[in-house]
């Protein structure tokens, strides 16, 4: 459910309308970044991978409080298709300015309408390209609180594509970082992927048996078994910059995905070599360049606007390289 922080019957009120924010801008365009800034970017698509971790209805909904504050018509195409994508539903309700521009035949009403029943056709066609996990390279471990929350939002914000769950799982070789802030408490299993050689990242107390072999102003670095901690000395309290250390941590070389030329595009990586990109500016993306872990040889850009389009693939290290088309609100990669 989509509104305020607080808990109502069982569901949880919170989030933001998704889409690129308008913010005040001299050449008055809030939707393109420009080389030093970055659009400012509502999305929701966490909230329903994050009930799932924890066992929940990853259903969304929206509500408006004021009926005379509108929202693009198009964007209620992009809450449907983040709750998809990460394995939700959202309830469609239309809101009074939409349903007069359709009952009006408003060309962009129109426009937009035409393109959600297409879009709806799409995912139903193709649930099961959004029921895989994501790629476990970045997991991060959830519980039901508001800091817990922020930090799996800000990690799909920043591109890390998270694996969130509740319960911590048995060490795997391809978890590199294991994130265990934001809870009341870290599970001692989970410095059990440290001795296993993987990084956990946590902001409470080390075990004491852990080392200290680096310290820095913010968190200090402690060697355990074969991997290590990133011990932050304080509470998060920004949970942008933390997804961008967490990030670093891995490597850009590691990390699941990465994106270039598409500020406003969120990409979730899953399992069976699938990499779903969200876009959510108003205009088609521009010459993106992408990249997914692994190495493949043949790749295909599908999507609701156009039949299946192969894509030339370019080996980088261990990671794939592709130019999909331009996006306007949903592709699927498909790496083979």
């Amino acid at each position: 459910m989509l509104g305020d922080d607080e808990a109502v019957d069982g569901s949880v009120t919170r989030g933001l309308w998704p889409g690129t924010r308008d913010t005040p801008r001299k050449e008055g365009d809030a939707d393109i970044a420009s080389a030093s800034r970055e659009p400012w970017v509502d999305a929701n698509g966490y909230l329903a991978a994050f009930e799932r971790a924890l066992g929940g209805t990853a259903l969304l909904a929206q509500q408006h409080k004021d009926e005379s504050r509108g929202v693009p018509f198009d964007t209620l195409e992009l809450a449907l298709i983040e709750a998809r994508v990460n394995g939700g539903n959202f309830v469609l309700s239309v809101e009074p300015r939409y349903r007069k521009a359709l009952v009006a035949n408003d060309a962009k009403a129109l426009e937009a309408w035409a393109n959600l029943v297409r879009t709806l056709k799409w995912l139903r066609a193709n649930e099961a390209l959004f029921t895989k996990p994501a790629q476990p390279i970045i997991t991060t471990l959830v519980e039901r609180s508001i800091a817990s929350s922020e930090i799996a939002n800000l990690l799909y914000r920043r591109g890390a594509s998270p694996l969130l769950t509740a319960k911590v799982p048995a060490p795997n070789p391809r978890i590199l970082a294991l994130v265990a802030t934001g809870l009341k408490a870290v599970p001692p299993a989970a410095f059990d992927h440290a001795r296993a050689g993987a990084t956990v990242v946590i902001d409470t107390t080390p075990p004491s048996e852990a080392r200290v072999i680096k310290t820095d102003p913010d968190r200090r670095v402690l060697a355990l078994g074969k991997g290590q901690i990133f011990a932050y000395n304080k509470r998060i309290a920004d949970p942008s910059e933390f997804a961008l250390d967490v990030i670093d941590i891995v490597t850009h070389r590691r990390r699941a995905a990465r994106l270039w030329n598409a500020p406003a595009t969120i990409p979730l990586a899953t399992e069976g070599g699938l990499l779903h990109l969200i876009n959510y500016s108003g205009e088609p993306t521009k010459e993106m360049q992408v990249r997914y872990q692994g190495k493949f040889t043949r790749a295909m850009s599908i999507g609701p606007d156009g039949p299946p389009q192969e894509l030339k693939v370019f080996k980088r290290a261990e990671m794939t390289e592709v130019f999909p088309p331009p996006v306007r609100r949903l592709a699927v990669i498909q790496f083979r």
